[in-house]
């Protein structure tokens, strides 16, 4: 039995595998639309989600299965005490697959070591956010035909966003895969994947503006200012409308410069830019579904929950 917690769970060909699914599924839906008949997932939310839930939501009922959950702690046994390994233990007698998102980095981890169902982690406080990964991968791989030889930037919360760090290192397993970092000095890229970068010798370059790098970026990966991470009020204010990515900057960018966004956007993309064709975040929502029924798919199969 297989989970998923961090994208490093996949080898680079299961991911391909993944991948190819994801598109199967993609131009074919009828064909999977009662792959998961009579199959169950637990979705436990125990931090405020929409595109996240509903995108596992989504993908299960998608491929004809039911889900059932919760999408605050309040609402679980989470405000009785109950711990995150007994709820694990508790969900496998009732699902086939279980989906945890948490304010608490490994919370994942701990539900997949009790839990006798494959677990997804949806988010672990700012560690990891692996299915949004594989979105972001399936994405740029149907955006640009490959996952090698290109050039990232990513903007905005790189410091404490869940997002950028697990791309980052999903990325770096990739050939000739540049990174731009941009963001306040505040909120730059924790020093332990920095280090990471150094040790595999993959070039990385840091900056505080857009327009400084835009010009020579294939992909520009924007991210808002997360209040929910701010320890105090002030800073964030400070720094929420540090960067809007607007038309008249997008003008500065290479004509097949795409825009993504794990969303939910704030400020930091102005609305003038959907209409942009290299605007592409609301295709990567939709790309979102379809890695996702992909990976609940091959996850009951290992399981033993779908026939191979």
């Amino acid at each position: 039995m297989r989970h998923l917690i961090t994208p490093q769970d996949f080898t680079v060909e299961e991911l391909e595998q993944l991948f190819d699914l994801a598109d199967d599924i993609r131009l074919h839906p009828d064909t999977y639309a009662h792959a998961c008949d009579g199959r169950k997932m637990a979705t436990c939310f125990y931090e405020p989600s929409t595109r996240t839930r509903l995108s596992h939501e989504s993908a299960m009922l998608g491929l004809g299965g039911q889900v059932m959950g919760f999408s605050e702690a309040s609402s679980s046994s989470a405000a009785k005490g109950e711990s995150v390994a007994d709820t694990a233990r508790v969900i496998s007698c009732y699902a086939d697959i279980m989906v945890i998102r948490h304010p608490k980095e490994g919370a994942a981890t701990v539900a997949s070591h009790f839990a006798s169902i494959p677990v997804i982690n949806a988010g672990d406080g700012g560690h990891e956010h692996p299915t949004q990964t594989l979105t972001d991968l399936l994405t740029i791989r149907n955006l640009k035909g490959s996952l090698n030889n290109f050039t990232i930037g990513l903007c905005g919360d790189l410091k404490f966003g869940r997002t950028v760090h697990s791309l980052i290192n999903a990325l770096v397993r990739y050939e000739n895969v540049r990174f731009v970092f941009i963001s306040p000095p505040e909120l730059c890229v924790p020093d332990y994947i920095t280090e990471m970068l150094q040790e595999k010798g993959i070039p990385y370059e840091e900056h505080i503006k857009i327009e400084d790098v835009i010009g020579r970026l294939d992909l520009l990966y924007m991210t808002r200012i997360q209040k929910e991470r701010f320890f105090n009020e002030e800073d964030y204010v400070r720094l929420k409308d540090f960067y809007i990515l607007d038309a008249e900057k997008m003008k500065l960018a290479p004509k097949d410069m795409y825009v993504l966004h794990p969303l939910p956007r704030v400020n930091e993309i102005s609305v003038d830019v959907d209409d942009d064709p290299r605007a592409a975040y609301f295709r990567q929502v939709q790309f979102g579904v379809y890695v996702r029924m992909a990976l609940i798919l091959t996850l009951l199969k290992s399981a033993g929950r779908l026939p191979e």
